[in-house]
């Protein structure tokens, strides 16, 4: 059980999974490997707690992960749960406003990055925008997104797909180092 307090919800005690009344449960994949990579996953951290209309309610131990279809450092990962208020393509935008806080540039695909955030789920919706996808259509093919997802909700479902932990199995061989 999580005990969440921040302003405008106060105290309450909710199962991981359960949002506040009027908020969705939200699950953000956090990277990086340009720069001081630790300190701005951490960074990242404290600016969705502080975002309007979103409260941080877990995250996730750090990993270290080789990068995967790229090249450069080794990542930092983590993975946050949040209640929030925005709907789906608003926290997509706050999400793109901390990217680029921390010098976000996207030369490439997969090109190294000051700060990667990705909307990996957003309740149990599915959603196909042009400029979003969730579940995130990757997610069950990375381990630096599964490990630290499973940390935070060993039993969660990705919409679509079924249990988070049958995909384990398949990203067992993507080195995965936690910091802790």
């Amino acid at each position: 059980m999580n005990s969440v307090i921040s302003a405008g919800l106060g105290p309450a005690t909710l199962k991981d999974d359960q949002a506040p009344f009027g908020f969705t449960i939200a699950y953000i994949g956090i990277g990086a490997n340009l720069g001081d990579a630790r300190a701005n996953v951490l960074d990242a951290l404290a600016r969705l707690q502080r975002q309007p209309g979103c409260t941080l309610m877990a995250s996730s131990s750090l990993y270290r992960t080789a990068p995967i279809d790229s090249s450069g450092d080794d990542y930092i990962n983590a993975v946050a749960r949040i209640a929030t208020t925005l709907d789906a393509e608003a926290l997509l935008q706050a999400l793109q406003g901390i990217e680029q806080a921390h010098g976000r540039e996207r030369p490439y695909r997969n090109a190294p990055r000051t700060l990667d955030l990705d909307l990996l789920l957003y309740g149990d919706a599915e959603i196909h925008s042009p400029t979003l996808t969730v579940p995130h259509p990757r997610m069950t093919e990375r381990a630096f997104v599964l490990v630290p997802l499973l940390e935070l909700a060993p039993a969660i479902h990705i919409p679509g797909k079924g249990a988070a932990a049958q995909y384990a199995a398949g990203v067992a061989d993507q080195g995965i180092e936690s910091l802790v």
